[in-house]
């Protein structure tokens, strides 16, 4: 490596390498087999999110502003697994483990902006259903696609502008130590920590990301669903509760598969002194693993996916008899 660190070059007062070396899961045994299950996973969560997004961009009833957060949804997760997963299986089928400076950059900002997207989209549809449930009769005046499209603009706004905020701040770091970044992909945290100047401002970047954007976001589904199930209390009929209720169930199994991997991770990481592996390997498994389950979870547990299934397969079946 130093070698490499010798071909740094002086950009203004700031040291930067021409690349980045990505060390991923180094020297962890039979580590081929969770290559081959993460792109077992990138391929369903392809399949999967495309397979939603046809569905809801050719079936007129679901144009409507829920609809129009779950497109949200499913474009961040295709584009998280995009950004992620073939980079990390392409430096095991290529050994292809030095990026470029900007590209490093680049592949930050699209993680993270997408990943964040979800937690905000969360929040979103976390709102829809509080409407939905506690001011049934003024839904619809409500909950407009008008009104989603400035949410959900905002939410790009907002997410856009702090993500490009904290990856321009890396630029003014100086790199002139190691360029090994601990991790399996442009990771902010690990690769602030490489700087040899002053990082205190993107420690707090960091910092401020995980409150604005997990935390803050989580908070917010948390007290929408304190106010729901108040609401269903209310409700005089236990059947009436739980139908209700089921109009939560697949937002409430999104919530808990993307907040409690990447939360566990977090906790792990400060509570226990775990092997860098060991820790790549949880984290890319969190991140990889909702993408996956998000597609299966609208069909299977959401009415209005499962009646036009059915709708269609019935149509099929008329066709072909």
């Amino acid at each position: 490596m130093s070698s490499l660190n010798s071909t740094l070059y002086l950009n203004g007062t700031f040291v930067h390498p021409p690349f980045f070396f990505i060390s991923g899961l180094n020297n962890m045994p039979h580590a081929k087999y969770y290559y081959v299950f993460l792109c077992f996973v990138f391929v369903v969560s392809l399949l999967g999110n495309s397979f939603v997004m046809f569905i809801i961009y050719t079936e007129c009833s679901f144009h409507n502003p829920k609809y129009l957060a779950i497109l949200n949804l499913v474009v961040a997760d295709l584009g998280e697994s995009t950004a992620l997963i073939p980079n990390f299986i392409a430096m095991f089928l290529f050994n292809s483990q030095y990026i470029s400076f900007d590209a490093c950059l680049a592949n930050m900002f699209f993680v993270f902006f997408f990943s964040c997207l979800q937690s905000l989209t969360l929040t979103v549809l976390a709102y829809d259903r509080f409407v939905a449930i506690c001011l049934p009769l003024r839904y619809h005046a409500i909950i407009t696609m008008q009104a989603m499209v400035v949410m959900l603009t905002v939410v790009w706004a907002f997410d856009s502008f702090v993500l490009i905020l904290t990856v321009s701040l890396v630029t003014r770091l100086s790199f002139c130590k190691s360029i090994v970044v601990k991790s399996y992909f442009c990771d902010h945290g690990p690769i602030y920590s490489l700087a040899c100047n002053d990082n205190y401002i993107n420690q707090m970047m960091a910092i401020i990301n995980m409150i604005l954007l997990l935390y803050v976001p989580f908070i917010l589904t948390v007290l929408s669903y304190v106010f729901i199930f108040g609401a269903l209390f209310k409700i005089a009929t236990w059947e009436g509760r739980i139908k209700a209720l089921k109009t939560c169930s697949a937002h409430l199994m999104l919530v808990a598969i993307y907040y409690f991997p990447i939360m566990g991770v977090y906790v792990a990481a400060l509570t226990l002194n775990l092997p860098p592996n060991v820790r790549i390997m949880s984290t890319s498994f969190a991140k990889a693993i909702t993408p996956m389950m998000n597609p299966i979870i609208y069909v299977l547990n959401t009415e209005e996916f499962k009646e036009f299934l059915k709708k269609t397969f019935q149509r099929k079946n008329k066709q072909t008899q």
